[in-house]
């Protein structure tokens, strides 16, 4: 799945700048079930002795993979907002995040009933790049007095310092791509020679 994984971002990736890579034909628009399904399998297998409860993601990219991986570990999956939707009660977790897609502070919201303090949380997300979402995410685990078991992510920006400063502070990060560089267009693997 890896190599896969790999082979479509070489191919199918678009470097918009140093900073940015769009996949948007397999993951972020279009999405490729079949490659999301290995992606579940995979990590699944990194965290099927967890005891994990339930998964946590971010609307709208985190979704699809997210949802894969609680099919095969057969655990509920909860989706952040970025919205508070009319329907949603008073009883809920909040926090502010910067998006530097959307270049502005966004709030992530999950309903009090979807987290308790006896769920062993799995993030999952697409991207991982400066690590605000992340950090979001372990905020509303944190409020809702959860364990948070760690943070799967398809791909890693390892040149931006999500990656750094979540480990940094002893959380266990498992991603299964890692980009060192998408300097004069071209991606360079964490593990390329």
């Amino acid at each position: 799945m890896v190599k896969k994984l790999r082979g479509l971002i070489r191919s199918e990736g678009i470097i918009v700048s140093n900073q940015i890579l769009k996949v948007d034909s397999f993951l972020n628009h279009q999405i490729d079930p079949l490659l999301m399904y290995e992606i579940g399998e995979a990590f699944a297998a990194i965290y099927k002795k967890e005891g994990i409860t339930k998964i946590l993601t971010i609307e709208s990219s985190g979704i699809a993979p997210a949802i894969m991986t609680g099919l095969i570990l057969k655990v509920p999956v909860v989706f952040a907002r970025k919205q508070a939707p009319s329907t949603l009660s008073t009883d809920f977790y909040q926090c502010e995040i910067f998006s530097y897609t959307k270049k502005k502070t966004v709030p992530l919201i999950v309903a009090s009933s979807f987290l308790r303090s006896d769920d062993k949380v799995l993030i999952v997300d697409d991207f991982l790049a400066n690590g605000e979402a992340a950090r979001g995410m372990v905020d509303l685990i944190r409020q809702a007095g959860a364990k948070l078991t760690g943070i799967g992510i398809v791909i890693e920006k390892s040149f931006q310092s999500g990656g750094k400063t979540l480990r940094a502070r002893g959380i266990r990060v498992d991603s299964l791509i890692r980009i060192d560089s998408l300097s004069d267009g071209v991606v360079q693997f964490a593990d390329d020679e």
